[in-house]
């Protein structure tokens, strides 16, 4: 496996890189992407809500969302190795704008239905299902092969800080504009996620022979640590989805109002982004992986049995940091252990480990909570988190199978 050389760590390698002609300008434009992703999803769901008062299509609708990514993610993968991949995003980047366009106009003119919101959101996934792992192969065009670990850091870093101030300005923007405002908010972060990429010029990229639909699962079955490295991603999300999906009700669980749950998920999203500046630059050995790994399951369980919120704030803290450095030292492991023109395929596996089953996550812990409470629902989901650590810490003593980066 291709190994990145030692780069200068901790936050001057992160602020080296943002201040890069060529990362910068994709950093501070997925960022605002991020963000306005936060705004429709918001928006979607309080119209839905208001439309309809049924929690059930709330369900439809994250699934009409993300599903597009887990069942079209070989083919788009292909296409982000067979196309070249900042004009396929120059190109879905405008599509998406004006779908979430649509939905600011019906909106505004009072003429949206439940069915046809959850049509153009649909029609965003589908569009996000083709851009996902372009956007993702092509940021490691952007970086030198010894900087990609403060990337790939970075990047992740932005969904983080999306995370936590998404939400925030959305609901402000809908509680004060209306929610055709919010609509049309995302749609100009799209547009300027496109005006970034005009100003970037990643490295020639290498295009396969053929682009085969079986070629995307022929490199985990070559390389199977790829497999565990997505595994790894796929775990994470896992543990992490309680603080997601159900942050309103441990907000009620700790005795607080709903709207509490905004800084349940910002407690969680601080420690990712301070985990993206310390850790930039830096590879992962073995130990640390299995090492951050507990991290993110232990904090997600000590934070679901925590009595008290201060003590469970600190918890969320310590989970983020540990689901960020494993995520980024799996994302990288996965975009250096393949070639340059099977990296779209790759990062199209990555987002279904990362985003497509999101879904599912959220179905198994909102049923969990529903019948046995959500902290019991926290602690289940971050089991699987823990297993695998307690797997990898002894397969590594056997034979390499820790994916590190």
């Amino acid at each position: 496996m291709e190994r990145p050389a030692r780069s200068p760590v901790g936050p001057r390698a992160a602020l080296r890189l943002i201040a890069s002609r060529e990362f910068g300008p994709y950093f501070f434009g997925n960022a605002l992407s991020a963000s306005g992703g936060w705004f429709q999803n918001l928006a979607a769901a309080i119209l839905i809500y208001r439309l309809t008062g049924s929690e059930l299509l709330l369900g439809v609708l994250t699934f009409a969302n993300f599903a597009p990514m887990l069942f079209l993610a070989p083919w788009t993968g292909a296409a982000a190795d067979r196309f070249d991949r900042r004009r396929l995003l120059l190109l879905t980047q405008p599509i998406s704008a004006l779908l979430a366009g649509v939905l600011a106009v019906v909106t505004a003119l009072d003429v949206a239905t439940a069915p046809l919101v959850i049509a153009l959101v649909f029609a965003v996934g589908v569009v996000s299902a083709f851009s996902t792992p372009a956007q993702m192969a092509l940021m490691a065009s952007l970086v030198q092969p010894r900087d990609l670990a403060s990337g790939v850091a970075l990047n992740s870093m932005t969904f983080n800080l999306a995370r936590v101030v998404g939400p925030a300005l959305a609901a402000l923007t809908i509680a004060t504009l209306g929610i055709a405002e919010a609509f049309a908010v995302n749609a100009l972060s799209f547009l300027i996620f496109a005006g970034a990429l005009l100003l970037v010029h990643p490295r020639r990229q290498e295009r396969p022979e053929s682009s085969r639909l079986r070629d995307s699962f022929e490199l985990l079955r070559r390389e199977p640590r790829l497999a565990v490295a997505l595994l790894i991603v796929m775990a994470v999300g896992f543990a992490s989805d309680p603080i997601n999906t159900l942050a309103p009700a441990f907000a009620h669980a700790f005795e607080r109002p709903d709207t509490f749950s905004g800084y349940i998920i910002g407690a969680f999203g601080a420690g990712a982004v301070t985990a993206a500046f310390v850790l930039a630059g830096r590879t992962s050995g073995r130990a640390r992986m299995v090492g951050t790994l507990t991290l993110v399951g232990g904090g997600v369980i000590a934070f679901s049995l925590s009595p008290a919120l201060p003590f469970a704030f600190g918890f969320l803290f310590v989970a983020g940091v540990g689901y960020l450095a494993s995520n980024t030292a799996a994302t990288s492991f996965l975009q250096l252990g393949v070639a340059e023109s099977e990296r779209g395929r790759i990062m199209a596996l990555w987002s279904i480990a990362f985003l497509g089953l999101r879904p599912i996550a959220s179905l198994i812990d909102g049923a969990i909570a529903s019948a046995a409470g959500v902290r019991t629902a926290g602690v289940v989901l971050a089991v699987p988190v823990l297993a695998l650590a307690a797997f990898l810490a002894f397969q590594s003593r056997r034979r390499p199978v820790v994916p590190t980066g």
